[in-house]
């Protein structure tokens, strides 16, 4: 039986290694490898090259594909000297990589040679362990979760849909909730806005919400706001920097100032509405696709769009719909899968079916069109008052 050294002498006869210098070239470059660091978790934690994915060695087999599913892509493998790697790259040729390199030397000559490392933000190890399910998710895994505790999400109300967007994202990890909402907890509330109890009656939304998400997950600073969004306080609001806002809003004049705000500070806007046993749920990119404005140009005249307390809500729909809009908010925040960006999903709790309209950009829109009309902020409750032509499925209740 031949000795380890000998094996990795022979692996290394097999495959191709790459010096520092000629790898930092490669790096920099117009095209880039992929770099994949083998190291366990404590090394990777200890510094690692900038532009690396971490896939321990034991798992590079199992999650190479998922990494870099093209077989034919330029790689680079790195450990701490250049023997794991070594493995890893024959691995890789043999499961079909065409174009594989081991990193000479390792993280250790790396260094040696004076190149960047990057010291990543970890996590500890109870966040390993509250977020065990969303690290094993390769479109997530340790920098995923690190960059939803990094994450600002405003959430525009605190009642139907405000309540499961909230819980799931403050479970999901996201750093920083931004709550604003200016009522008061009441008893016909607590049919669907779980974030609030019969304690809580009498008590601002808000703060009852705060207590209840951070109870959920300290890890989450909650941000609260005991007034109603309007053309005087939302660009004090927005200033605080939001990466993604979860529209929950139960009346029309807040839908159109935050489109309007979202469109001017380019924040994607995630939009949910509900209405007896029916929803919908679609997002808002400014640039990529179309704003509110070019759904809805004038809202509904208010005998044909009666509130929840007039015409009520099945009590579960805002759960279904509010945790839709947690799941658009984390794609958006994470960059990946397809967002709702151009396409309305409609559901009907009634049936059960969603169906899926698609939506183009208006360039005559007032707002995110060719040559916009509206330029600054308005009195919006003027311009809902004045009604327009109703247009189907334009719910604003939560």
């Amino acid at each position: 039986m031949p000795s380890y050294r000998e094996l990795l002498q022979a692996i290394k006869a097999e495959i191709t290694e790459i010096d520092a210098a000629s790898a930092n070239a490669l790096l920099a470059g117009p095209t880039p490898p992929a770099l994949i660091d083998v190291r366990e978790l404590d090394e990777w934690e200890q510094g690692h090259l900038p532009a690396a994915t971490h896939v321990v060695r034991g798992f590079l087999e199992s999650r190479i594909e998922q990494v870099v599913p093209d077989h034919a892509t330029p790689v680079i493998v790195y450990c701490a000297g250049g023997a794991r790697s070594a493995f890893g790259v024959k691995a890789l040729l043999d499961l079909g990589y065409t174009n594989v390199l081991s990193l000479a030397g390792g993280f250790t000559d790396w260094k040696r040679n004076g190149f960047d490392v990057k010291l990543p933000i970890s996590l500890s190890a109870q966040q390993r362990s509250r977020y065990s399910r969303h690290i094993l998710i390769p479109e997530v895994g340790e920098a995923g979760q690190i960059k939803l505790l990094d994450s600002r999400v405003l959430l525009v109300g605190a009642g139907g849909l405000g309540s499961p967007s909230s819980l799931y994202l403050a479970a999901a990890g996201v750093g920083t909730l931004g709550i604003i909402d200016g009522d008061t907890v009441d008893e016909s509330n607590l049919q669907r806005q779980i974030l609030h109890s019969t304690t809580s009656l009498g008590e601002p939304k808000v703060d009852s919400a705060r207590r209840t998400l951070q109870a959920l997950n300290p890890d989450v600073n909650v941000v609260t706001y005991a007034e109603r969004l309007t053309s005087e306080n939302v660009e004090r609001i927005l200033a605080d920097g939001w990466d993604v806002i979860v529209d929950g809003a139960d009346n029309f004049p807040t839908r159109y100032l935050v489109n309007d705000a979202s469109v001017w500070h380019n924040i994607p806007v995630v939009h949910g509405s509900i209405f007896r046993f029916e929803g919908q749920v679609t997002v808002f990119k400014p640039v990529d696709g179309p704003c509110y404005r070019c759904l809805y140009p004038s809202p509904p005249p208010p005998e044909l769009a009666p509130s929840c307390a007039e015409g009520g809500v099945l009590g579960v729909l805002p759960g279904i719909v509010g945790s839709m809009q947690a799941n658009e908010a984390i794609k958006l925040l994470l960059g990946v899968g397809d967002p709702l960006i151009g396409r309305l999903l409609l559901f009907d709790a009634l049936e059960p079916s969603f169906t899926e309209v698609r939506l183009k950009r208006d360039k005559n829109c007032p707002v995110c069109g060719e040559h916009p009309t509206i330029t600054e902020y308005i009195d919006y409750v003027e311009f809902c008052q004045g009604g327009g032509a109703h247009q189907a499925g334009a719910h604003a209740h939560a």
